[in-house]
């Protein structure tokens, strides 16, 4: 079975719709990358109109932003703390936007888009602002 962006097989009624063709390649989309934690690996898919999109399938390293001295650094991803978005991914190592790891140069949550922009994108996190919760004034 594959992945499409077409109409529904059902009428609202709960009758089946017949379709007269195919499906067109345009109508066609794919499953998710889900980027994991291992040697960078990349792959790259054509596009609508000739462009080429990069999707992350493993990462090892991270561009990481401090934001005290707004520079970044490569820094080795080690591995995955949290994930707001499901506990399984975090479980299961895999990155995605939001997503907390632990690298060389500390605790970053990613900013990117890993299967999507084909990079891995981290701000480091403050210890005060990440796990404890702040007592009140």
């Amino acid at each position: 079975m594959a992945v499409t962006h077409r109409h529904d097989l059902r009428k609202p009624t709960g009758g089946r719709k017949r379709y007269i063709r195919e499906k067109k390649k345009y109508e066609m989309g794919s499953l998710p990358t889900n980027t994991t934690i291992g040697k960078t690996s990349k792959v790259t898919k054509k596009q609508k109109g000739g462009a080429m999109t990069i999707k992350l399938k493993h990462a090892d390293e991270a561009n990481v932003l401090d934001p005290k001295t707004k520079a970044y650094k490569k820094a080795k991803i080690k591995t995955e703390i949290e994930n707001k978005a499901n506990v399984n991914l975090a479980r299961r190592n895999i990155l995605t936007k939001g997503a907390i790891i632990d690298t060389e140069a500390g605790k970053a949550r990613i900013t990117s888009r890993p299967g999507q922009h084909g990079v891995v994108n981290a701000i480091l996190l403050e210890d005060q602002t990440y796990g404890d919760k702040k007592k009140g004034h």
